[in-house]
């Protein structure tokens, strides 16, 4: 096992590597503090508890000796006529949280000044699920030398701008009283969590203020709304940052060391996000507690915080050199990462354009080094997919991708990526064009009702026109005659209204969203097809209508170059004209399947 040197970096930010085990010895196996299956926050599409607990932990003396212990204080809400199993497991999340709220240790005194500190910790279940703590440690209002005291949201969503707001809201009643707390926590947790670019608004009285109106709004890009690679950028240069992604990529185990807990925590999740759509799989501990610093010695790999008081006993593990993470990554995908963070970066302002550009160069690597592999798992008659390592990895032309691609493959991080990859059953080609069409025309079109409901019309009868084709390729005419003239009906009859449809959305969204040609030739197909609609009893004319359809079909090409998918629908245009890209209002909803 090997490690190399830290490095010093800005705002005393430092991280050090260490090697994985070879895939050939993983080693022995070990109990991890802290295990997820796979390490990518949750992200949820709305509707969910924004929250489960509201904790707030303070010092107390021990009993015996000088030091102090983190104890919780006030619990909302308060759990009663839990079953026995549900009991122990409160227990023993309640007896975890402290420690990680106050992870410098035991040491603390009485203090007139201290900075506050906004920070989150990851807690693993056995099952694999996890809870995100967000916490506020700050010094309580009031005169002369005090311990400081951590207000913390236990929740299982991953949304740290938002929970930020919700901590700076709980704060500002806590100098009041406990009592104002209850009500605000209450509405919150009776509330629906916002869909992505959502907004909820909730109604809190407070005293001597009166009723106040506190508006919670989710970011668009739900992928990264768990995600400040500000922080990142802020401590590490371009160069360290890939030297991180090239580790990462590779699981091997990565130690950062800083002495504010709000730095560790940020850039922890950002280097963990950096990794998208792939996700860490090993331990993962952004704010290692004192009690747990025995994890720097563990064998597997591990992407943990460490606070720089703690420096000294890192060091002082068993650890030797490695310096090998500028090889890691091809040259020239390395240049073209560099490249591209450095443009522009000068002139972004929000945080969610920030992110977005940080996310996008790596995203692209991954496209460009194994973007290819869905056409190398072949299914079986059940739908089964099996992955063709040797010929993906063969399919690479370029010979420094190709050894990459060769040692990536036998991650953790890719393995699990491809079981899920082969689990999945892809929809038919068929019936994956007519939803992402209807995305499309409902992210085009908002707010016209008329185009609104043409377009859930269109899906239906496009989705029953899908059901008739199969139908009519499961069951033979020789076999059930019946069945198969029934698929052939629902098909032709069904796809001839979809196309009548989509023809009569082409003529409302023109010349608006695009040009005129555009209707005038779905109008010419519409015309073909619907003159053999009465004589489908002829072969030719299955095959007639079976072309018109392609044809319909083919027209698409040239709306869908204007969106890109990935897991989301993101326009390029409030047109579909060949223009320069504006910024868009994106339709967020999930599409059915989870592509580059």
């Amino acid at each position: 096992m090997f490690w190399n040197q830290p490095l010093r970096l800005r705002h005393r930010l430092r991280f050090r590597f260490r090697a994985g085990p070879s895939q050939d010895d993983p080693g022995e196996a070990v109990k991890e503090p802290e295990r997820t299956q796979e390490h990518t926050l949750p992200s949820f599409a709305g509707g969910q508890h924004f929250f489960e607990y509201l904790l707030v932990v303070s010092l107390k003396k021990k009993r015996s000796g000088d030091d102090y212990e983190p104890t919780i204080t006030y619990q909302f809400p308060k759990r009663e006529n839990l079953l026995r199993g549900q009991q122990e497991e409160e227990e023993r999340l309640l007896n975890a949280i402290p420690l990680f709220c106050f992870p410098d240790g035991n040491e603390w005194s009485s203090l007139t000044e201290y900075p506050r500190e906004t920070f989150s910790f990851v807690l693993t279940n056995v099952d694999g699920s996890r809870k995100i703590g967000y916490c506020r440690r700050l010094l309580p209002a009031g005169p002369g030398p005090r311990l400081p005291k951590v207000y913390c949201i236990i929740s299982c969503i991953g949304c740290f701008g938002l929970f930020s707001k919700i901590l700076d809201e709980v704060e500002k009643r806590h100098q009041i009283s406990m009592a104002v707390i209850y009500p605000f926590m209450q509405g919150l947790r009776e509330a629906a969590f916002p869909a992505p670019g959502k907004t909820v608004t909730l109604k809190s009285f407070i005293p001597d203020s009166g009723t106040e109106f506190i508006s919670l709004t989710r970011p668009l890009d739900s992928h990264l709304e768990h995600v400040d690679f500000s922080s990142l950028l802020h401590c590490l240069s371009f160069e360290q940052i890939i030297q991180i992604f090239a580790s990462a990529v590779l699981e091997r185990k990565i130690i950062f060391l800083a002495e504010g807990l709000s730095t560790l925590s940020q850039c922890i999740h950002a280097a963990a996000a950096l990794l998208y759509p792939f996700s860490w799989a090993h331990t993962y501990i952004p704010v290692v507690p004192e009690s747990l610093l025995a994890t720097v010695c563990c064998p597997t790999p591990f992407m943990v915080g460490v606070q720089m008081r703690f420096q000294q006993e890192v060091m002082d593990s068993p650890m030797e050199e490695v310096g090998d993470e500028k090889d890691i990554l091809p040259p020239k995908l390395q240049d073209d990462i560099l490249d591209s963070l450095g443009r522009g970066i000068k002139e972004l302002k929000t945080l969610e354009e920030i992110n977005e550009h940080v996310s996008g160069p790596f995203v692209q690597f991954f496209v460009k080094t194994v973007g290819h592999y869905a056409s190398y798992i072949k299914r079986d008659t059940n739908g089964q997919g099996h992955f063709q390592e040797r010929s993906f990895y063969k399919a690479l032309t370029s010979k420094t991708n190709r050894r990459f691609v060769k040692k990536f493959v036998k991650t953790q991080l890719f393995s699990i990526f491809i079981q899920e990859a082969e689990k999945s059953k892809n929809p038919p080609a068929g019936l994956a064009t007519i939803y992402v069409r209807y995305k499309q025309v409902h992210a085009l079109n908002p707010e016209e009702n008329l185009i609104i409901k043409l377009n859930k019309a269109g899906l239906v009868l496009g989705i029953l026109s899908c059901l008739g084709a199969s139908l009519v390729a499961n069951f033979q005419k020789t076999a059930l005659f019946v069945v198969h003239v029934s698929g052939g009906v629902l098909c032709f009859g069904m796809g001839s209204f979809y196309m009548l449809v989509q023809t009569i959305l082409s003529y409302l969204m023109q010349p608006k969203i695009h040009g005129k040609q555009i209707f005038w030739i779905r109008l010419l197909l519409l015309i073909w097809c619907g003159g053999y609609v009465l004589h489908m009893v002829t072969t030719a004319a299955e095959w007639s209508m079976s072309f018109s359809f392609f044809g319909f079909f083919l027209t698409y090409i040239r709306d869908f170059q204007k969106i890109s998918l990935r897991v989301e629908t993101n326009l390029h245009g409030i047109t579909l004209y060949d223009t320069a890209p504006c910024p868009v209002i994106n339709e967020q909803t999930r599409l059915l399947s989870r592509e580059f």
